[in-house]
């Protein structure tokens, strides 16, 4: 039987370790992650209760969302500062056009949407023609979309949704019923073996190294196993909330986009080596729009769910914090500041550490300002490791 070599996935311990040690696996990371649950647990029973999961969940799909965005556009060796700011006007759409204005909420929403799209392709614009640093052109807008979001909510400030509103509940009180979660479970356990099948089938029609058989199915039993004490447990308080699904969804979009698309793969050349992505034929300029695009419209994405969970669009929606946050989730989550390296379960991971941090501060009674602190020192060792990882490779 033929089995795949150290550098392919599953290859075994060596290749595993290997993989660590060069910063692409996210092992670390999720070992940090649940270091941090076990911790907080330990000190605060209350952090690994249900009702707190469901409710650490909730908060994070905003705010991860935002950072999904981030990553896109810190993988191709650019960044946005802007996020914050421009989730805050999205909000700011979606409270005036629905309320003061009375349009649909759809529409509201698609508005919000489109502000995103038209704020990336001037990102995009500024980048790729006039060849602008990235941080000055999003700080600017920073900024200008700051004064923006106090122009549309105008004098009052602030602006609150109507509860019956279907956007409202669904976001605040939308959850997935039982037995649709587990069908769920199901269908993503089935898609992800047909997957890993097919692949196994193809390689090994041409020629190729494959995983064998038991790594297959070692893969398939630990997805299930993960996804099923994640329904199970969270099922014991409220499940699984609509807004965390989308978030789900657009990570696993984002990731077969990233990992199986010429796009995907032209992202990470970009990212890599600009230059030498520019002479192999990649298309540069249009990657670098396409990633800003799509960060600014998931950061409008997650300032239409933070006013949905909210129920309210004010002056502090996207504040200063957002953007950091973002940022933060995104590099501690293994994405790298310098662009080529990085995955879409970054956010994810990210978001997580970040949002578990905060809220098991908070529940042992904590300030703001240890969090900040905290959340810090968290970032400033993810960088370390950034730039170690990449001095590394360098050798």
């Amino acid at each position: 039987m033929t089995t795949a070599p150290a550098g392919l996935p599953g290859a075994g311990l060596p290749a595993v370790w290997q993989r660590v040690r060069g910063g692409s696996s996210l092992l670390p990371i999720v070992a940090a992650l649940v270091g941090i649950w076990l911790v907080l647990g330990a000190v605060d029973p209350a952090f690994l209760a249900p009702e707190n999961l469901v409710n650490l969940t909730l908060q994070s799909a905003p705010v991860g969302v935002i950072a999904l965005g981030v990553v896109l556009v810190l993988l191709v060796g650019q960044i946005d500062l802007s996020v914050g700011s421009l989730s805050g006007v999205a909000a700011a759409v979606v409270a005036v056009g629905s309320v003061t204005l009375g349009w649909p909420v759809a529409l509201a929403i698609l508005a919000a949407l489109v502000c995103g799209v038209v704020v990336g392709l001037g990102y995009g614009v500024l980048s790729t023609r006039l060849g602008l640093p990235s941080f000055v052109f999003t700080l600017a807008g920073l900024l200008f979309l700051a004064g923006v979001q106090l122009r549309v909510l105008g004098p009052l400030g602030s602006i609150n949704l109507p509860f019956e509103s279907w956007f409202v509940r669904s976001v605040q009180q939308g959850f997935l019923p039982t037995p649709v979660a587990w069908g769920l479970v199901v269908a993503i356990v089935a898609a992800y073996a047909a997957v890993q099948v097919t692949a196994r089938a193809r390689r090994r029609r041409a020629d190729l190294p494959a995983a064998g058989v038991g790594q297959v199915v070692l893969r398939t039993a630990g997805l299930a196993a993960v996804l099923s004490v994640v329904v199970a447990y969270l099922g014991a308080a409220r499940g699984i909330g609509y807004s965390v699904v989308l978030f789900a969804g657009l990570v696993v979009v984002a990731d077969v986009l990233l990992r199986r698309t010429r796009w995907g793969r032209s992202v990470r050349a970009v990212g890599g080596d600009r230059r030498a992505a520019m002479l192999a034929g990649v298309p540069v300029r249009r990657t670098v729009v396409l990633c800003f695009v799509a960060c600014s419209t998931l950061a409008a994405l997650g300032g239409v769910l933070a006013a949905g969970r909210l129920g309210a669009a004010n002056q502090g929606t996207g504040g200063a914090d957002t953007y950091l946050v973002a940022i933060a989730a995104a590099v501690i989550g293994g994405t790298s500041l310098f662009g080529g390296r990085g995955s879409a379960w970054s956010a994810v991971l990210g978001v997580l550490v970040i949002q578990s941090i905060a809220n098991g501060l908070t529940l042992m009674n904590v300030d703001q300002a240890a969090r900040y602190m905290v959340t810090g020192a968290v970032l400033l060792l993810a960088i370390i490791i950034d730039m170690l990882v990449r001095k590394r490779r360098e050798v």
